[in-house]
């Protein structure tokens, strides 16, 4: 006679079936990020060919590709650490703010008298400080991070202009200024440029390889689930604007190197730049998943795009509507693919 099935035996091919879809469904995942990578090294490449086309002696320039590099290491910096929170499901809307309190706070005088160490640990510290803050009221203050990092963003840019007075703090520290000279090249790559090739690396090893990435796309996916599955969501909250604070304050430095001066000014618009890049990468706005690779390239596209327009004199009211054009393409992708995931 034919023994009846055991619940192990009946459970089996449902539990066979589950571990299927969630390949399939990873595999998807994976194509549909492999799609968007590939897309926009397609859209890097034209702007490069566009930019060879309209300003062939100009833009084609190794100086001019050094300077895109250049320009794209600050935000790009920024816009890891913005990664991580929108990850989360947060937002940080103070960034360029802090980068403007950070590089302030690291020129004054007084500061500067430390000399080059002085100037890089008072920026990092300025940034993380304010990070905390922001981490604080969001995670423990149970603020909405739209409304935290308002305030920060407001508070911060009134310190700066109140520690500069509306003037611009000249540096004058030759170690610094001497960072950002062409003789600092290392085979032809700026120093900034290495510092943001660093910064990206560890970011992508710290989300895709460590437990803290796993547990900020857990926490930015369901928050309530992560709870439940023992993840301390209110100290990881903390630990992501800390980890945001951070890289503005890396970001300041840089700025500080690239300018050699700070200014109140410093960071405008930042905080745009960097949820855009991010977004057009492939980082969802909603929480639950994000790519360091894709922002960078994000980060390098804006930045072309800026170089161009500049390089052909055109308006930047132009350039701002084409940023916009993209980054509302770039979430109408998102929405198509999330429909095509649950389908």
């Amino acid at each position: 006679m034919t023994q009846p099935a055991t619940a192990a035996q009946q459970e089996a091919p449902t539990s066979a079936a589950k571990s299927a879809g969630e390949k399939e469904s990873s595999r998807r995942t994976g194509l549909r990020w492999d799609v968007r990578t590939l897309s926009l090294l397609g859209v890097l490449a034209v702007l490069v060919v566009v930019g060879g086309i309209t300003a062939p002696n100009q833009f084609l320039a190794t100086s001019n590709l050094q300077l895109v590099l250049t320009q794209a290491s600050v935000i790009g910096v920024v816009t890891v650490g913005m990664t991580f929170v929108i990850t989360s499901g947060g937002i940080d809307l103070s960034v360029g703010a802090m980068v403007a309190l950070a590089s302030v706070w690291a020129t004054t005088v007084a500061t500067q008298e430390f000399g080059f160490a002085g100037i890089l640990f008072t920026a990092v510290i300025v940034g993380v400080g304010c990070g905390l803050v922001n981490g604080l009221l969001i995670a423990y203050g149970r603020m909405v991070p739209f409304i935290a990092t308002l305030a920060m963003l407001a508070s911060a840019r009134g310190l700066a202009l109140q520690i500069t007075d509306g003037s611009t703090q000249v540096v004058t520290v030759p170690s610094v200024l001497d960072l950002g000279a062409r003789d600092s090249y290392i085979l032809g790559i700026p120093p900034l440029v290495l510092i943001f090739a660093a910064v990206t690396v560890i970011g992508w090893l710290l989300l895709n390889r460590t437990t803290f990435g796993r547990r900020t796309v857990a926490v930015g996916g369901n928050a309530e689930a992560a709870r439940l599955a023992g993840i301390d969501v209110r100290r990881q909250r903390l630990y992501l604007y800390l980890l945001s604070g951070l890289c503005c304050g890396i970001a300041a430095f840089m700025l500080i190197v690239l300018a050699g001066s700070g200014q109140n000014t410093n960071g405008n618009l930042y905080e745009l730049d960097a949820i855009a890049a991010a977004i057009i990468g492939g980082t969802l706005l909603s929480g639950g998943r994000g790519t360091i690779i894709g922002s960078v390239l994000g980060v390098l596209v804006f930045t072309t795009i800026t170089n161009i327009f500049a390089l052909n004199n055109l308006e930047t009211a132009v350039q701002q509507i084409a940023k916009g054009a993209i980054i509302v393409a770039a979430v109408l992708v998102q929405r198509r693919s999330m429909r095509g995931g649950d389908a």
